[in-house]
Parts: C-alpha cells; sequence; structure tokens
C-alpha cells in the first residue's frame, strides 16, 4: 500500500470514489505536474525555443490545472462529484493538448518525450476517474 492510499485509508470522511484510486490518480497527477514543470525547463533551456513556445505554454496551462485537480481530488468526499467532475474534464483536455504539443518534438527532445508518456499515463488515469464518478 503506497503512502498516499494509506493516507486516504486513515480519513475519517470518506469520498465516493475508492480510496485506491484516489491515491493513485493523485499520485500520477503529481508526477504529471512534475513532469511537465521540468519540461518547460529542459525546453526554455534549448538554444532555439522560438519553435518550442506554443508547448511551454501548454505546460505550464497544463501544470497549474493538474495542480488543481490533484488538490480537488485530495480532499474530495461526499456525494456531489459536479466540480471534480467539471474539473477532471479541464484537467483531460489539458494534458490531451500539452502531449500532443509535446509528442511533436519528442523525437528529438527526450524531456518532450518523457512527458508526452507521462501526461498520457494522466489521461488514462483521468479517463478511468471519469468512468468512475459515472459509474
Amino acid at each position: 500500500m503506497s503512502h498516499t492510499h494509506e493516507l486516504f485509508e486513515s480519513l475519517k470522511i470518506k469520498s465516493n470514489l475508492r480510496s485506491e484510486h484516489i491515491a493513485t490518480s493523485v499520485d500520477a497527477l503529481q508526477d504529471c505536474e512534475g513532469a511537465l514543470t521540468a519540461c518547460v525547463a529542459g525546453m526554455l533551456s534549448e538554444p532555439n525555443v522560438g519553435p518550442l513556445i506554443s508547448s511551454v505554454v501548454a505546460d505550464l496551462d497544463c501544470a497549474d490545472v493538474v495542480s488543481a485537480t490533484r488538490r480537488l481530488l485530495t480532499r474530495h468526499a461526499g456525494p456531489d462529484s459536479s466540480v471534480l467532475s467539471a474539473q477532471l474534464e479541464a484537467c483531460l483536455l489539458a494534458c490531451e493538448r500539452s502531449s500532443r504539443l509535446c509528442g511533436a518534438h519528442a523525437e528529438h527532445h527526450e524531456h518532450c518525450r518523457i512527458c508526452t508518456e507521462t501526461t498520457q499515463r494522466c489521461v488514462e488515469t483521468i479517463r478511468e476517474l471519469i468512468r468512475e464518478i459515472h459509474h
């Protein structure tokens, strides 16, 4: 059991989502935020940053959305998932956009390849959460 999962199991208030799934998702969102931030730093350190600007902006936007999503998911409790559901949809869009834009540079920049893989894992995790909420 991960520390995150252990933490969610210890909470007195319970979510309508499985604690194991919340923990896995929170960890995936945290990994994604870190990869996005590192990728931005990598892109900004490239000698020809001009062609990467759209990806930089997308990654910065995505990191902010992922961070907000992680915080909402961490404190989610009770049966009303409407705000979380809307945030997950926004996060899905942001991660798909970052993955697409970084993916275009992945062949030439290792940080973009890693970021693309990490945002794709996050997309899969978010889709699973959305399915669980609407199940």
